[in-house]
């Protein structure tokens, strides 16, 4: 394609052409930090549907190894999040070498917290805060499990903060880390997160998963344990690849349910859902 850029991400290479400048310039300042792969895992393209939809009314359409074929285009000007969906795309269909999990995770003192949940229940908004709370962000769009060791590889992509949880992370952050404020997607309005630097010189480094909850953001503090058969039957729901992978995703899932408690917690605000985290961290040390 005429444009391209290449990062890695953890143990993942990515490599993403573009019909267009501009969404590759704002990718290469955001991931300013990060190495590039000398031979990429994936391929992302950007391209026009049409010819002229490169000048005229530029549309954005996703593809690379593998693709959405009813996928619908995006703005140039969401050409950024049309990248980052992009390099989703090729982990949630294409990753074979880990189990994935739609899950955010932080690390500290090499054991690592995983969230998990629906859209909305803040788990993405509750790592990037930790991270800068003196815990490691890990990531907080997949959780890479191995499936030999169980242990959780770094994924610490680009945060993708949306709506209310904007407003969150400026007040924490330099905004320098902050990419372009894109508004009306189709998830609302975004604006992305550089990780920490710490994040991004540590990815390689793997940690044991300690603690998994369920965040639920909205409604009065309170903390249950969570059964089980229950966890499993989320888990499945929450991986990508749990199917493809077979009896070594089951192997790998069910590792994971036995040996890690779990907790569902509700929260109305984040400094209740910070609070919340650190005490049961703490209990975990007890």
């Amino acid at each position: 394609m005429k444009h391209e850029f290449r990062v890695t991400v953890g143990p993942v290479g990515f490599r993403i052409g573009s019909d267009w400048k501009r969404p590759l310039d704002q990718l290469s300042a955001l991931y300013a930090d990060y190495p590039a792969p000398d031979i990429p895992d994936f391929t992302v393209r950007l391209f026009a549907q049409r010819p002229w939809r490169r000048f005229i009314r530029p549309s954005v359409m996703i593809g690379g190894d593998y693709m959405l074929p009813d996928a619908a285009p995006l703005s140039l000007a969401h050409g950024l999040l049309a990248a980052e969906m992009g390099m989703n795309l090729q982990m949630a269909l294409g990753q074979r070498r880990y189990l994935l999990l739609h899950a955010s995770a932080v690390e500290r003192d090499g054991r690592a917290l995983l969230m998990t949940g629906h859209s909305g229940a803040g788990k993405s908004t509750l790592s990037a805060l930790l991270g800068e709370r003196g815990w490691r962000f890990m990531g907080d769009e997949f959780a890479l499990i191995d499936l030999d060791s169980g242990a959780l590889h770094a994924f610490p992509r680009l945060v993708s903060l949306k709506n209310e949880a904007i407003a969150v992370m400026e007040g924490e952050v330099q905004s320098d880390r902050l990419g372009p404020l894109m508004r009306d997607t189709p998830k609302g309005d975004i604006r992305h997160l550089r990780p920490p630097k710490e994040a991004v010189a540590r990815m390689r480094e793997p940690a044991k998963p300690a603690l998994l909850l369920f965040p639920r953001f909205g409604h009065a503090v309170d903390i249950r344990k969570v059964g089980e058969a229950e966890i499993f039957v989320r888990l499945t729901q929450a991986s990508t690849n749990y199917v493809a992978l077979g009896e070594a995703g089951f192997d790998a899932l069910s590792s994971l349910v036995r040996t890690i408690p779990t907790r569902a917690v509700d929260y109305p605000d984040t400094e209740s859902a910070v609070a919340s985290v650190e005490r049961l961290w703490a209990e975990l040390a007890e």
